[in-house]
């Protein structure tokens, strides 16, 4: 699974900012991504949030995830700002050895979890790549 950095170079933007996605801001949710036998662990770092507000959907091989706050979230005349609860979107691409099928999500303690099953039987061939 890899960032797509497609999405930055065809200059899509989130929360009503212009910067493109690579761009570290408080608008940008973390995501800590991990390998175990069976699968790949998102953990996509949202806190405040409201879990009926993210959308996680498939096009291709490319996952995203979405969070669109209220209409009716509250703004106020900050006098210092680190933490935003805005909006985000994040892409990644899938490889062929997920299955699709059967990925699930869950919304828990601030951190909505992205489980993506391998395909049974899937094998990652090791591969050296020679340094010129």
């Amino acid at each position: 699974m890899n960032y797509n950095k497609s999405c930055a170079a065809k200059g899509e933007h989130y929360g009503g900012s212009h910067r493109h996605l690579p761009y570290r801001s408080m608008q940008r949710a973390a995501v800590n991504v991990y390998k175990t036998e069976t699968s790949y662990e998102m953990l996509v770092f949202a806190p405040g949030r409201i879990k009926e507000h993210f959308a996680i959907d498939i096009r291709g091989k490319e996952l995203t995830i979405t969070y669109t706050p209220p209409t009716d979230f509250p703004r106020f005349e900050w006098v210092q700002r680190e933490y935003s609860r805005g909006g985000f979107v994040r892409s990644f691409l899938l490889n062929e050895n997920m299955d699709t099928t059967r990925i699930t999500a869950k919304y828990v303690d601030g951190v909505l979890q992205v489980s993506l099953p391998l395909v049974e039987g899937a094998s990652f061939p090791k591969q050296e790549i020679p340094i010129s």
